[in-house]
C-alpha cells in the first residue's frame, strides 16, 4: 500500500441519536480516524449515504452545505447540533469527471445539504468539521454491481488524500427496533456473521448476490437502500479483486437489539 493512500470505509450510522449516544462505535471510529486518516492528512471526504437517492448519479457541489436534520420525533437537543464542514466544488468536479468517464452522465446539486447519514458519523470522526465533505448520491433501482463500480471509479482519489466512505447500516429493520437495548436478535447475528465471513473469503459473486444468499437478508433489510453503500466502500477499497484487502473491523456493536453498527476499513 502506498504510504499516502487513505483507506476506504463502510460505517453504519444507526439512528440519528448516534449523534448524542455514541456507544462504543463513536469512540472506535474516532480512534480509527486518528490512527489512519487524521484531519491533517485529509484533503476531503466523499460519502455515499442512503438518505440521498436520485435517478441516475448526482454529486453535491455546495460550497458551504447546511446541516440537514432530516428526521422527526427526536429530542430538541438533536436539532441544535450543527456540522459546519465546508464543501469543495473543486473536489466535486474531480468526482464528476471520474464518474462521467466510468458511468456516463452525472448531475450536480449546488444546494445539497449534508444529510444525517453523513454528518452524524462525522461528528465523531472529524469533530472539528474542517475537512471538506462531498456527497455522492445513491442511484435508485440499480444493482449492487453498479454501486460497486461507482466506488471503483473513485478509488484513485484515495491516493490524493481523500477518504471514501459508504454510510449505511449493516442491518436496518426499523419495525423491529426496541426502545431499550437488549439481547441481540439471532437473525442479526446470523446476517452480520455471513457478511463478515463472505468479506473475509473475498467472494465477490456471493456478496453481490447477498440479498438472495445471506440468511435473513430480507428481514435484516426490508428495503436495501441502507445496505447498498457497502458496495461503494468495497469498490473504492479494491475488495474482491486479485490481491484485494481484507476488511479490518472497527465496530461490532448492536443497539436497540437489532440495529447493527458494524464498521470496517479496507486498507
Amino acid at each position: 500500500m502506498s504510504a499516502a493512500r487513505i483507506p476506504a470505509l463502510f460505517i453504519s450510522h444507526g439512528s440519528p441519536m448516534f449523534a448524542l449516544q455514541p456507544g462504543s462505535t463513536g469512540p472506535a471510529l474516532a480512534a480509527w480516524v486518528q490512527a489512519h486518516a487524521p484531519a491533517d492528512r485529509l484533503r476531503g471526504v466523499v460519502v455515499m449515504s442512503p438518505h440521498w437517492m436520485t435517478r441516475g448519479l448526482g454529486v453535491m457541489t455546495t460550497p458551504q452545505p447546511e446541516t440537514w436534520h432530516d428526521f422527526g420525533g427526536f429530542p430538541e437537543s438533536l436539532y441544535s447540533l450543527q456540522y459546519p464542514a465546508p464543501g469543495s466544488p473543486e473536489l466535486a468536479a474531480q468526482v464528476v469527471q471520474l464518474l462521467q468517464q466510468a458511468q456516463g452522465p452525472v448531475g450536480v446539486d449546488p444546494k445539497r445539504p449534508l444529510d444525517h447519514g453523513t454528518w452524524v458519523p462525522l461528528l465523531h470522526m472529524l469533530p472539528q468539521a474542517k475537512v471538506p465533505v462531498v456527497q455522492v448520491s445513491l442511484p435508485a433501482h440499480v444493482p449492487p454491481a453498479q454501486i460497486y463500480a461507482i466506488g471503483q471509479a473513485l478509488a484513485p482519489l484515495r491516493e490524493q488524500g481523500i477518504l471514501l466512505m459508504g454510510s449505511g447500516g449493516m442491518t436496518h429493520n426499523l419495525r423491529e427496533l426496541r426502545r431499550e437495548d437488549g439481547p441481540t436478535e439471532p437473525y442479526v447475528s446470523a446476517f452480520c456473521d455471513w457478511v463478515e465471513q463472505t468479506l473475509r473469503s473475498q467472494d465477490l459473486a456471493a456478496m453481490l448476490d447477498c440479498r438472495a444468499r445471506a440468511p435473513h437478508a430480507v428481514r435484516a433489510h426490508p428495503s436495501d437502500e441502507h445496505f447498498l453503500p457497502i458496495y461503494f466502500a468495497l469498490g473504492a477499497g479494491g475488495w474482491g479483486q486479485a490481491g484485494g484487502p481484507m476488511p479490518q473491523y472497527i465496530s461490532h456493536e448492536v443497539v436497540y437489539a437489532s440495529l447493527s453498527m458494524d464498521a470496517f476499513a479496507l486498507q
